[in-house]
């Protein structure tokens, strides 16, 4: 590892704590940064650093490493005709700030495409 490397690692390792810091102190980034001297903009370029090493640090991305999460349907529900279901909602999911709901009527094909869509939610 080269000197360029080193100092790059140090600065985003500093920037890392100072963004913690300032979300962990419940203030607005306005207020923290005031109260501790540092401009805003000088923070929001950190948290575009920060931001973008974590990108870059996220393994890459390989259409043949697609994994399936595996779905449990109930017994009953799997010998039902899709035209006999309900459309209420069957399954809801929370990630993050992300809900989906899942009807009963909803096709094989969208729920596999949704399911692999959110693999990129953070």
């Amino acid at each position: 590892m080269d000197s360029r490397e080193v100092v790059h690692k140090y600065r985003l390792s500093k920037w890392t704590a100072i963004i913690r810091e300032c979300r962990s102190s419940g203030q607005t980034v306005a207020v923290w940064c005031s109260e501790h001297n540092i401009n805003q903009k000088t923070y929001y370029y950190w948290l575009k650093r920060v931001r973008d090493a974590a990108c870059e640090a996220l393994p890459a991305l390989n259409a043949d490493n697609n994994s399936i999460v595996p779905v449990n349907i109930p017994h009953s529900a799997a010998n039902t005709h899709p035209t006999d279901q309900k459309s209420s909602t069957a399954m809801v999911v929370h990630l993050g700030s992300v809900t989906l709901e899942i009807t009963n009527s909803a096709s094989a094909v969208l729920i596999e495409n949704t399911l692999k869509a959110l693999q990129y939610v953070r």
